[in-house]
This record gives structure tokens, sequence and C-alpha cells, in this order.
């Protein structure tokens, strides 16, 4: 802290102050973690304001109410009119975004994978805007996409400051969102995993303290604004018996299968929105009106439906209304996101994990071997898994929810089920999925971006050789006795590239001197783009099992030559820096 201090006096202009803290920061791994509480606390404060704003607003559709899934009435004219309202002003502020400004949000998943942890706060608060708009009248989202994004992105903003290493900037993005996502259910261990496990992509020791420091702080500032959440008392067995896990591995499979469909419905329901002749502005205020009829037939389908999951818990409902429930609310997620509304599926999956337990339950009740409170919980954590991708999270939510070890147990059990049903049937999380319908390869936060900026144009060698076409092994054998240099590239009189033969071959003594060049040139001959990835250059190395390849641009002029030899190297240079980042061994200056 002395140190400090007199940096302080020192550098007593703004940037020569942000020179010396980010000195401070990359020699001394106490500096980082102090950043990370920081943004923890910045991301509490996230939470605390949207859930309030979000509670302001929920007031125009049930006045003197908070919460708004808890209802057991909502007045048809609100129901109608405060959602459809809601989704015009989205339509029309999106339109207005898409004319005046470029607003593209990047998710705290794809910044990190692709985009060494950058995020735009401006566009961050944009999103965090609408997400409350969206929850605040009442569509069935919940706001845990806006939380995790703006916590996220002031990590990245920090980080991008004080002009942080990569690897830093990426671990200060997860902090952003355990602080968020610890704060939003009041579970550090919770939100520390969603961290590794979604926007990370991975656990280090290193990484333990900062992240775990992040969700601690966030969940601080909850408790002393009061915006934390009331504990929810469950009735929990005291032991599970080894013959209930069978029925327990059919529910984790059950719960798969219904995220699957969700994920499914969302995609489908967003493909009939778009094939509405409507104007994409008025998509949002449609499915706002389709949400409020649903919710005049249970308003437990409005907002994030977290209430709605409190009451399911404590009493389940019984078969035919959990099925109905579970349809009614998984549609009106569905509308809710196939419209165009800002939120995620994170709470909503929630109590349509409880429903999908009580529907079990009421299935298998002749049998009577499994407790309803029980398939409640594990349904919950099941199909959260399903839909989110975060196993480790989700158990640890249920130990800190419950504090039962017995049950976590069980989760542990339907929670492996359940991932592995969605691996091998479906392949995909909610937000991968997402991801996959852009165009974009990625299952994780695991940072891939540097092997995309890694292109054949970075790797290539512009100092080549280039032949006439036109000539002989003789005249080559003249214009290169010495076997040097390896590769020569043919070319015509306008530089096009006709073909890439090796030195040794028109050396060969085999080889007749008047041979035209041309016939050595092997038949399945390709040529690379500069723009291509170091990931496709190494398939297609690969697939022809050639030493070198070309280069060309798209007129087939020849830029340069890349050799198998140099993209294996920097490929294992990059590996091996990525292992010393994620074991802590990284250099600090």
């Amino acid at each position: 802290m002395t140190g400090l201090l007199d940096h302080m006096r020192t550098h007593n202009t703004p940037p020569r102050f942000l020179a010396a803290l980010r000195a401070l920061v990359r020699k001394d791994t106490l500096w980082l973690i102090a950043l990370a509480a920081l943004v923890g606390v910045l991301a509490g404060g996230v939470v605390s304001l949207m859930t309030a704003t979000t509670f302001l607003t929920h007031h125009l559709l049930s006045p003197g109410s908070g919460r708004l899934s808890g209802l057991s009435h909502v007045s048809p004219m609100r129901a109608l009119l405060v959602p459809t309202a809601g989704g015009l002003l989205l339509g029309l502020t999106s339109l207005y975004l898409a004319r005046k400004t470029r607003f593209r949000p990047i998710d705290p998943i794809e910044a990190n994978a692709l985009h060494g942890g950058r995020m735009s706060l401006r566009d961050s608060l944009i999103l965090a805007g609408q997400t409350i708009l969206s929850n605040g009248c009442g569509v069935s989202l919940g706001l845990e996409a806006g939380f995790s994004q703006l916590g996220a992105a002031f990590g990245s903003r920090i980080g991008r400051q004080l002009r942080m290493h990569r690897a830093d900037v990426r671990l200060l993005v997860g902090c952003g969102a355990a602080g968020a996502i610890g704060a939003a259910f009041d579970a550090p261990l919770a939100g520390a995993f969603y961290a590794f496990e979604l926007i990370i992509g991975s656990y280090t020791f290193t990484a333990l303290a900062p992240v775990a420091l992040a969700a601690i702080c966030g969940i601080g500032v909850v408790h002393l604004t009061d915006t934390v959440l009331p504990p929810v008392l469950v009735a929990t067995p005291q032991n599970i018996p080894l013959m209930v896990y069978f029925p327990i591995i059919l529910l984790g499979i059950f719960a798969g299968l219904v995220g699957i469909m969700l994920m499914r419905g969302v995609t489908l329901t967003e493909h009939t929105f778009q094939r509405l002749p409507l104007p994409v502005w008025l998509r949002p205020a449609l499915g706002g009106l389709l949400v409020g009829g649903l919710a005049l037939l249970s308003p437990s389908v409005l907002s994030s439906g977290h209430m709605a999951m409190r009451a399911g818990l404590i009493s389940s409902p019984p078969l035919m209304l959990a099925l109905g429930l579970l349809g009614l609310k998984a549609l009106a997620s569905a509308i809710s996101i196939g419209s165009g509304f800002r939120g995620g599926l994170f709470f909503a999956s929630l109590y349509l994990g409880v429903l999908t337990g009580a529907v079990f339950a009421g299935a298998l009740a002749p049998l009577a071997v499994l407790p309803v409170s029980v398939c409640a919980i594990v349904g919950m954590c099941a199909l959260a898994v399903a839909v989110i991708g975060g196993p480790m999270t989700m158990i640890f939510l249920a130990l800190e929810t419950t504090g039962s070890l017995p049950l976590t147990g069980a989760v542990v059990v339907s929670a492996i089920v359940s991932s592995m049903t969605v691996r091998r049937t479906f392949g995909y999380s909610f937000a991968t999925w997402r991801f996959h319908l852009r165009g974009e390869n990625i299952r994780s936060g695991v940072d891939v971006g540097w092997m995309r900026t890694l292109t054949v144009e970075r790797m290539m060698r512009t100092e080549i050789a280039t032949f006439p076409e036109t000539e002989t092994v003789q005249a080559a054998r003249t214009a290169f006795p010495h076997q040097t240099p390896r590769y020569i590239l043919l070319c015509d009189a306008q530089n096009h590239y006709k073909g890439l033969v090796e030195s040794v071959l028109f050396h060969a003594s085999r080889v007749p001197e008047t041979t035209p060049l041309t016939e050595l040139v092997a038949a399945d001959d390709v040529a690379l783009t500069p723009a291509l990835s170091l990931s496709t250059a190494i398939d297609t190395f690969e697939r022809l099992a050639r030493p070198a390849l070309a280069v060309v641009d798209a007129d087939n002029h020849i830029l340069g030559l890349l050799s198998e030899r140099y993209v294996l190297r920097r490929y294992a240079e990059e590996l091996e820096r990525t292992r010393r980042e994620l074991a802590g061994e990284k250099y600090r200056v």
C-alpha cells in the first residue's frame, strides 16, 4: 500500500497514474485480486440496481407487487397492454439503434473465446437497459443475461483501460460474471463456478482467489442494499436410499430431453416470427401480446418465474397442473426470445425444472419411491444444466440453496446424466446453440481467438522463388544449381500461380532434362488464401500431406509460401503460451 501511495504522489496526472497502477498490477498478483474485488463490487451494484428498477416497473402490471410470477391473479387489461407496450417500445428502440448506431453486443462467452475479453461497455449498458425493459413489462425471461453482461463488461473495461495481459482481461471478465451470478442467487460457489465453466472455460488454482472474491464482494453489495432474495426452506430427506438413484437417473434423462425440446422450440418460434409479414420492430409487441394472453391462464408465466419456482419447491403442484404450467412457461419463454425480447433462460429454466420434477414425481406416484421435494430440486438442477451447460454451477447452487449434502449427491447424478444426454443427442447448451445458429463454432469460453488471429497472411513467407511455367527441368537446374531454395513457384507472365515444385524433384537424375516443369506439379495441387485461419491451414496440410503450399490472392496472383513445419511450430508455441497462462506462469512486466 505504501508503494501505491508513493506512486499516487509522484504520478498525479491520470495517464501517469494509470501507468503506475498498470505496473503494480503486472508486478504483483495481489493487485489483480484487488481489481477482481472491485469488479465484484460493481457487479453486485449492477444486480442491485437492475433488480430495484424492475421491481418498480412491475408495478405497472400489478400495483403493490414486486415479483409477478407469484401472483394469483392479474388484471386482464394490464396483462395484455403492458407487455404489448413494452414490446412496442423495445422494437422502436431497436429500430433507432439499427439506424443510428452500430449496436452488436458481444456475449461474455464470445468475448473470452474469440476477442481476448474485449467487450463494449456502451453496448452492454444498452443491452442491460433492454433486459430491464423486457423483464419489467412481464415477458417470460430473466435478468441474469443483463447481470452477467454488464458485470463482465466492467471487468473488461477495467482490464483494457490498464492495458493488462490478454489472460488477465479474460479473468476480469469472468470475475464480473461471477460477482453478478453470485449476487443474483446469493450463492458464491455457484457464481464462481459459473465463471469457470461458462465464461473462462477452465478452472485453475491461480484464478480461484480473484473469481471467488469477486463473487463474495458481489453478494456483499446486494446484502448491504437489501436486494438479496430471502432464503427458501425446502424439506429434504436425511438420506437418499441407494435404490432411489435409478429413478433419479431417469429424471436426469427426462430433464435433458425437456431442455433440448425447449432450445429447439425457441429456434422454431424465432423462425416463425421471422416469416410473419410484420416489420421487425413490431414483432416484440406481438410477442408481448401473446405472453400477456398466456398470463391470463396463469400469471406464473410472467417475468423470470422466481417466486413461482420457490412456491413449487415448497409445495409441488399435482401432475396435470404441473404439466400444464410446464407447457405454458416453456411456450411463453420461447415466444419472448423468438419475438426479440432481451433476457436469459437461467431463471426460467429453474422454474421449468421444478415443474419437470413435479411432472416426473406425479407420473411416478404409484410407485411412491421418490419424494416430490427431491424430484423438484433434482429436476430444477438437471434442466438448468441442460439449458445453461454448467454442471458444477448447478450442483453448488443446490448445495447452497438447500444445505443438504445427501440431496447434493442426487443432484450430482442427475446433473451428470442430463449433461451427457444433451451432449450425446444435441451437443449444445442454449448459449452455444445460439452461437451455432450464427455460424460460430464456440462450445465454451476457452480462448480460441488466438487461432483466428493467426491467419495465413501473418504466417506466410514473402521471400519466395518464382519461375516461368514454360521452362524445362534443364533451365531450372541451371537457375537453381544447389537445390536451394527448396520450393519453386511456377507462374505465367502475369504472375498467376501455376503450381509448386520441390527442387529435389527437378534435380533428380531420373527426370529427363527436357521435361516441362509443369509435369512435376502434383495433380491435386492447391493454394491457400491469406484470410484462412491457422486451424484451416493445418487441416489442409494434413489432408494433402504436403510440406508447403503457395499463398495466392483472389485473382490467383502469388503472394507467398507457407510451410507445414512453421505452422506446427507456431501452433505449438501458442499452445504452450496458453498452458502457461492457465497454470499461472505467465510473465508479468
